[in-house]
């Protein structure tokens, strides 16, 4: 059995730092886009890996990101 975690609509807010609004989420839940959602009764729930998921498909890659990771060679 996995140990699912799950996040409430206001602690998903927080985990983006307000840049998703609890109306964001709503529309969304209503249009049925965004992070996927349990609903049980009038309880919303979002898993933890829905959300980490969603990070991913929406990281953005960036050049300078890829020379960094670039040993550095010899300065002498």
């Amino acid at each position: 059995m996995t140990d699912s975690r799950f996040l409430t609509p206001e602690e998903v807010v927080d985990r983006y730092r307000g840049g998703v609004s609890l109306g964001t989420l709503r529309n969304w839940r209503t249009k049925r886009i965004g992070p996927s959602f349990i609903k049980i009764g009038k309880a919303v729930l979002y898993p933890v890996e829905e959300l980490e998921d969603l990070d991913k498909r929406n990281r953005v890659p960036c050049s300078a990101s890829e020379r960094l990771s670039e040993p550095v060679g010899d300065q002498a």
